[in-house]
């Protein structure tokens, strides 16, 4: 993969002219702090390969604050003239006018299919570049794993039961959900659903945006396997909704505190290099054919009022042909392109082998998932609390689920 990311970089262009000499800006979440993901190294190769211009790079974290910057800058108009986003931004900033339609760029016709819509506006043209195609997954520390005989991530739900048995008699943390900002749980309730909802029924978004299904009716026996974890021993979850999952939760992992662990396959670099010894996996289903969680991850949209236009489309073409190699490894993701390979490692053989199957699920943040502000996460913290009941949760999930379809 080194050897391949290495001639990809060295590449003298994209296919175009080098630009005149210019400054870009660009902005975004990743690139700096903790995740580095190879942005700097690509931002070099682009600037050899197109003489003239500087790339006048920032990195911000992701959150309000990001948000809140970037709307500020498009709004007084002097937003930098590539941004990171994500399909619900890629939506929301085109509808107000403020991305470029990148529909004609060469690189359109290259999506996957199954990405396609995420880079859309509500008009059906392309406003976003995919960077990966990125996984919601499920981590095993195999040394961890390695101490009671066990050799392999689990391939069925009963082995995983039995595993997490074997690690509990063992006096080893067999799983944590660290959940304090409502994420965890409900990611691992999204993966429980990928299999024994959507594996039968890939079309199920498309069922309840017609109205034709609802959670109340398909997603039961998900949130009972969620549930479960609990009274099963496995894991605590009055406990675990006191844990940080950004913080606290990612560095007790990285410390070798359980052996399984759900998380974004973006962290794996990072429990790497924390001396970890790690592999990811989807959540296991009960015959072993279960489905992957992935999402569409970060995306470059171009602002549409850039005077530096031209290179802008320009970046985002280098980004978008092959030369993304350092940051789809960092990230462990898959290539968002059908021309361009994804890149192989044992660490990620487990997840990406169901994916190559056709078995997996893109999350629906362009619709019913799309602008619940945390609601759904916190809405599952609730169930786990006992607070609600499981089907209370599904019938919030019901409403919010049409609230997001319906808002414009």
């Amino acid at each position: 993969v080194a050897v391949v990311a290495s001639g990809l970089l060295s590449a003298c262009s994209t296919g175009q002219s080098p630009a005149a000499s210019s400054t870009l800006k660009v902005l975004a979440w990743k690139g700096g702090g903790t995740e580095p993901a190879g942005i700097a190294e690509i931002n070099a190769a682009f600037e050899k390969s197109h003489p003239g211009v500087k790339i006048d790079f920032t990195y911000m974290p992701a959150g309000d604050s990001y948000t809140q910057k970037l709307s500020a800058e498009l709004l007084a108009g002097n937003a930098p003239d590539v941004f990171m986003g994500d399909p619900v931004s890629t939506k929301t900033l085109a509808s107000s006018g403020y991305l470029a339609d990148l529909g004609k760029q060469s690189w359109a016709s290259d999506v996957l299919p199954d990405l396609k819509p995420f880079t859309e506006g509500s008009d059906g043209k392309v406003y976003a570049a995919p960077t990966e195609l990125i996984g919601i997954t499920t981590y095993a520390n195999m040394d961890l794993l390695k101490k009671v005989g066990i050799t392999e991530v689990p391939t069925t739900r009963s082995i995983f039961l039995d595993d997490m048995a074997k690690l509990k008699g063992a006096g080893i943390t067999p799983l944590s959900l660290p959940d304090k900002s409502a994420w965890t749980a409900e990611s691992t309730l999204q993966q429980i659903a990928s299999t024994l909802v959507y594996r039968d029924d890939p079309k199920w978004d498309q069922k309840f945006i017609a109205g034709k299904t609802s959670f109340v009716r398909d997603w039961s026996s998900s949130a009972k396997q969620l549930v479960d974890l609990d009274s099963q021993g496995y894991v605590a979850w009055k406990s675990e909704l006191g844990i940080d999952e950004w913080s606290q939760g990612l560095q007790d992992f990285k410390a070798g505190k359980s052996a399984f662990w759900v998380q974004g396959a973006w962290n794996l670099s990072g429990v790497h290099q924390a001396g970890i010894n790690a592999q990811i996996f989807p959540w296991p289903a009960d015959d072993g054919k279960q489905v992957a969680t992935l999402f569409g991850g970060v995306m470059w949209q171009v602002n549409k009022a850039s005077k530096a236009d031209t290179v802008a489309k320009e970046y985002v073409d280098y980004w978008s042909t092959g030369h993304s190699a350092p940051f789809v490894n960092a990230e462990n993701a898959i290539s968002p392109f059908k021309s361009v390979s994804t890149p192989k490692s044992d660490a990620t053989a487990p997840f990406n082998a169901a994916y190559a199957a056709g078995q997996y699920r893109i999350l629906p943040y362009n619709t019913w998932l799309n602008g619940n502000g945390g609601q759904l996460g916190q809405a599952v913290q609730g169930m786990l609390l006992g607070q609600s009941t499981q089907q209370q949760l599904l019938a919030t999930y019901d409403t919010l689920g049409r609230k997001a379809l319906t808002s414009k």
